[in-house]
């Protein structure tokens, strides 16, 4: 039971992981869109359709239905092996630790009858064991079901986070047309200095949008 926790730690871990890359990845795709354009105009356009394509609601609501549905609609179809190499995965554990649990509970009840013959219909792997044993075994694998079930659970909920999330960024402007700059200032009418936040946003000339006496 605790090699079945730690590989599902180390599956959640990678998981992680690879929501954290898609984020990453993500970010570079936002470049990549502006060094092909030739203009900062075209860049903010090209951002814009971005947005008005990859509507996040969505992206949620396809990726909860079926995962990888919505890797697919932010078109980023090399997540979807990941993905479902991590559902198989527990999908699998799921099913061998359920088959498991009911052979054994199943040789718990011919061990506890008061007919010996009936001990030959035990499996061949535990059919030497104690009865107490095999009572021990039977509770692992039945808290092993419970883990194969939640962390199944747990990883169709990353694959929902990671497309929301993905088509999120995708309206995320990381270009140079966003900038903040802090100057000093000085009010003649006041004769008090202060500081100036100016904030450009998709402009050309920046805008002085508070000043702090």
């Amino acid at each position: 039971m605790l090699n079945i926790k730690i590989f599902f730690c180390q599956l959640t871990f990678l998981c992680l992981c690879f929501c954290n890359t898609s984020v990453a990845q993500q970010q570079k795709d936002t470049i990549l869109i502006k060094t092909q354009d030739s203009t900062a105009n075209k860049n903010i356009l090209s951002l814009d359709i971005s947005a008005k394509k990859n509507n996040p609601k969505m992206a949620t609501f396809r990726s909860a239905v079926l995962p990888g549905w919505g890797q697919a609609y932010n078109k980023k179809y090399w997540k979807i092996p990941i993905i479902y190499g991590a559902l198989g995965t527990t999908a699998y554990i799921f099913t061998y630790n359920l088959i498991t649990y009911k052979i054994l509970r199943q040789a718990v009840k011919l061990r506890s009858d008061s007919i010996p013959s009936n001990d030959i219909e035990i499996d061949p792997r535990f059919r030497n064991l104690s009865t107490e044993t095999i009572r021990s075994f039977r509770n692992s694998f039945r808290q092993n079901v419970d883990y194969s079930v939640l962390f199944f659970i747990l990883f169709w909920g990353l694959n929902v986070v990671d497309a929301t999330v993905d088509a999120h960024l995708k309206s995320f402007d990381v270009s140079d047309n966003i900038s903040l700059r802090i100057k000093p200032e000085y009010n003649p009418g006041t004769k008090i200095p202060g500081l100036s936040f100016v904030f450009a946003f998709k402009e050309k000339h920046p805008k002085a949008l508070s000043s702090l006496r």
